[in-house]
Formats: structure tokens, sequence, C-alpha cells
């Protein structure tokens, strides 16, 4: 079940003078506080398959010493097709690596998730956090989900490139037209897209165009059934992302989300929108020349909304060790934990925890931070403001109407339909 919009406000509360740096709330440390370890050897499944997040999660999980820990590292793909079998299988993962939200709501109303509400309540780990963090965290009035970073998306670009060409960074919907048609026009690809083994891309164009049209609200009503996917609205949404498909990569269709960074490093391509997770693929020598840009205003009347997908992890209700599994969440949400994982990781992904000195980040995470900040509404993406099975629904309508746009009213009616049996409407 959707749970009630939050506003800027609302998602920032509670944060006092930590700013959105904390974006959610602190989360104290102590993973050698609880009760005595067990003696079962936890099991840790991680869909962190690239190098650098794998790297710097095995090194943080090398630091775990009270009880012994072993990390399985899938492919993410893989990962997500098979997470409800782990989940339901009779000798599970102990903890796994996962979205907040909608999506872990899911899990937990199928009855696959721990009850870790003692995380969050008294001196427990996690009881500094905000109401906000706590919500995206809660299914049922129980806490199911231990958030430890979050990040934003933007429309990523190369400074060197965009003053070689000759474009400025538009900051409304015919700017942006613009540029695509001058990048198109001096043979470059306005927009790289990876949509290949990654068809999940296909969403962030969908989820930001629907939040610069018809707002966050609707947004978020739509992915939990309340409106319609062959509605007038949507209807709209689809018409403003026609006016894209001549401009993106047709080569991103073979494309992963990782290989469709290349050719933006490589300047045969102008833009990608791809959260900041992104910048982990991108080599050292042009990380100083990377920058983005919020995707642009389409209705001034609008409230600007932005993507901040919050991930973290929670734990099998089928664990053998329940509280060997509890104290594992706890030390990966302490700050020591976090900090490592973040400067292994070399990602654009932020703390949850306050006590992470945001200051040591680099000028485009600070831009980052400071693009939430000003936002006046915060979303994740689609899967994690619905379900999986929901976004499966996306992946196959999006690249059906990337690959025929033209048949957009049928790809919108079919989508409706595979929706509504998702929903169970």
């Amino acid at each position: 079940m959707i749970s009630a919009p939050l506003s800027r406000r609302g998602f920032l509360a509670g944060l006092g003078g930590v700013g959105v740096a904390g974006l959610l709330g602190a989360c104290a440390t102590g993973s050698d506080e609880g009760s005595a370890a067990a003696s079962t050897t936890l099991t840790l499944q991680s869909s962190l398959s690239d190098p650098d997040p794998k790297a710097a999660l095995t090194k943080v999980v090398e630091g775990y010493t009270k009880n012994k820990t072993t990390l399985n590292t899938i492919a993410i793909e893989t990962f997500r097709a098979q997470l409800p079998t782990y989940l339901n299988s009779g000798n599970p993962p102990d903890v796994l690596t996962w979205y907040a939200g909608s999506v872990a709501r899911d899990y937990s109303s199928k009855g696959f998730l721990l009850d870790v509400s003692d995380l969050w309540t008294g001196d427990g780990p996690c009881a500094k956090f905000s109401p906000a963090l706590k919500e995206l965290s809660t299914a049922e009035g129980k806490q199911i989900f231990v958030p430890t970073n979050y990040y934003w998306w933007g429309v990523f670009y190369r400074k060197s490139a965009f003053q070689e060409w000759g474009v400025q960074v538009p900051k409304t919907w015919d700017e942006f037209i613009a540029v695509c048609k001058t990048l198109k026009g001096k043979g470059v690809a306005p927009i790289s897209m990876g949509t290949g083994s990654t068809p999940w891309v296909a969403a962030a164009w969908f989820d930001y165009l629907n939040l610069r049209i018809n707002g966050a609200e609707f947004h978020r009503e739509l992915l939990a059934g309340q409106h319609s996917f062959d509605g007038a609205e949507v209807k709209t949404v689809m018409d403003h992302y026609r006016q894209l498909v001549e401009y993106i990569d047709p080569k991103g269709r073979s494309y992963s989300f990782q290989d469709a960074i290349t050719p933006l490093v490589s300047k045969k391509a102008g833009m990608y929108l791809i959260g900041a997770f992104a910048t982990s693929a991108v080599p050292a020598d042009a990380l100083d020349d990377l920058d983005f840009f919020r995707v642009p205003i389409i209705d001034p009347n609008v409230p600007v909304a932005e993507e901040a997908p919050t991930d973290g992890y929670f734990a099998s209700a089928k664990t053998r060790n329940p509280q060997g599994a509890k104290d594992l969440l706890a030390y990966l949400a302490s700050a020591p934990a976090q900090q490592q994982f973040i400067e292994l990781s070399k990602s654009g992904n932020l703390p949850t925890s306050a006590e992470v000195d945001t200051t040591k980040f680099s000028p485009l995470v600070q831009k980052g931070i400071t693009m939430l900040n000003e936002s006046k509404a915060i979303t994740q993406f689609f899967n994690r403001d619905s379900s999986d099975e929901l976004q499966t629904t996306a992946d196959t309508a999006l690249t059906k109407f990337l690959d025929k746009p033209g048949d957009v009213n049928k790809i919108l009616a079919e989508w409706q339909a595979s929706a509504k049996k998702v929903l169970g409407s």
C-alpha cells in the first residue's frame, strides 16, 4: 500500500540543524550493543555487484566481528527476479540489501520480513531517525527496514563538452529540446539511456515527466492504482516522452545503465538522466568534469519534485538467528560503516546518519544536497513507490514505446490491463 504523500517539509522533518545532509535523520551507532551473538553464521545477500560498491561492502562486512557473516553478491537483475524466492525459501539469507518504501512494504505484506521495531525505539540504534525515515521503513505499524544511504537523480553531462558544443544548461522544457536539436545537428546523440539488461532506466523519464506535468501527489496516486495508465494525464506525459525518442541514442537499447555512461564520458552522447550511483562508473580523470542539472521545468505551476531513493537492508522473517540479524543491521546503519561504504564505493550516495561529515564530500555531491533541499516534494523511483511487480509492467510498456512510439495508445491500454492484474483492482 502506498503511504500518504510526503511534502518536502514533512520529508525533512526532524532534521533540526543537520539540514538535508542528514536527509532522514541520525542513526546511533552501537553494533556492540544488544544480546550475545548466536553461534549461527549469518548470510548477507547483496545486489551490489558493481566492482566498487561490492568491494566497499566486502570491506564493511569484514569489520563486523560479533557474528560470523558470509557475504553473497548477486547481479542486480538476477537478485531482483529471485528476491521473493530468497525470502520465501526454507533457509533464507538472514539480511538482504534492498529499498525502503512501498517495495519493502510489499514484501512485508507477504510475511517475508522480520519485525525490527526494537531497533527504532528507546535507545535502539535507529531511535533518532526522523519521522519521515521511520515512515519509509514502516509497514502495518511495525518497522521492517533499516535505511543507510540515499541519492539524487539528475541529468548528467560533461562541462567541457557543453562548452565545446556551445550549449547552455537548460532550465525549461523548450530550452532542453533546443539543446537536443543542437547536439543532434552536431552528430552527437543528445540523450544516453541504457535499457538493454536494465530496462527500468526508461522509467526515470516517465517518473520525472509525470512529476513535472502532474505533480508528486498524482504520481504517487497513479502508482497506487488510483489513476489509469491509459488516462488523459498519462497520455500527456507520453506526448512529452515522445518528443525525446528521436534524441535518445538508439544503441542504448542494447546497453545496460553502466554501458550507457561510456558514450557520455567519451562525448559521443550529451546527457544522461540517471541516479548519482552512476558516478562510481565514471573514470577518475573525468569526475571533476562531470556535472548535472535538474530535469527542466514544464509547468511552472507544478511544485518541483525530485527523486531521492533510499537504500538499506531488511531481514528475512525466517532467519534462524533474528537477534544476530538485528545486530548486523545495527552495525550496517552505524556512522562509521556508512562513511566507510560511501568512501570506498566512490559513489555519490549520501549517508542517513548525521554523524557522517558530509562537508568532505565533492562539490557534485554538495550540489545534489542543495537540489534536494530546494525541492518542494520528494519521491523515490517507480518500483520503490509501487512494487517490483508493477515495475515489470512499466519495463514492458516503456521499452515497447521506445521501439514503437506511434503505438502509444495501444501500449498504454496494455499497460493499464497489466497494472490492474498486479494491483488486484
